[in-house]
């Protein structure tokens, strides 16, 4: 049984998801969510905040492995700076811990969740419920896309392992 830890990094919330793939193949989620952090706190503040909550979310679950939602182009290159932030002391956080890392591009999540790399976002957020078989979608959006990281990454290791 692997557990994977995936990421949806942001400065204002990170979204993650901790995703199970058991022995019989079955994906379940362990559990979800965001760390979110208030808009009047400095930049530095909000990254201590996000890895010290990414250290704690990893000594509390000890995955095995970890996903993290490659950086795309961004017509807005100030968020694009505070997601490339984001996702700096995410993998910080995750090398000082020991867990391997991997990285996927959302067109590459959308393929491997919905089947489809131009799905919307309704559309791929649908399979991670069917998926995980949950009765609704996860809330918030940000946790329903880590989600979608981590099942990216327990099927394309799975598949690459047979």
């Amino acid at each position: 049984m692997t557990l994977a830890l995936g990421i949806d990094p942001g400065t204002a919330a990170t979204g993650y998801g901790l995703v199970r793939l058991t022995r019989d193949g079955e994906l379940v989620a362990v559990s979800f969510g965001i760390f979110s952090t208030p808009k009047e706190a400095t930049a530095s503040a909000r990254l201590e905040m996000l890895y010290d909550g990414t250290r704690d979310l990893l000594e509390k679950y000890k995955p095995d492995t970890a996903a993290v939602e490659k950086l795309f182009f961004s017509r807005n290159v100030t968020t694009a700076l505070a997601v490339g932030q984001a996702r700096g002391v995410v993998m910080l956080a995750l090398q000082q811990a020991g867990i391997e890392t991997f990285e996927y591009t959302p067109k590459e999540i959308k393929n491997a969740v919905a089947g489809y790399g131009s799905a919307d976002k309704r559309q791929v957020q649908d399979m991670v419920r069917a998926l995980l078989q949950l009765d609704s979608i996860p809330k918030p959006d940000d946790a329903a896309d880590a989600l979608a990281v981590a099942i990216t990454h327990l099927n394309t290791r799975r598949y690459e392992e047979e």
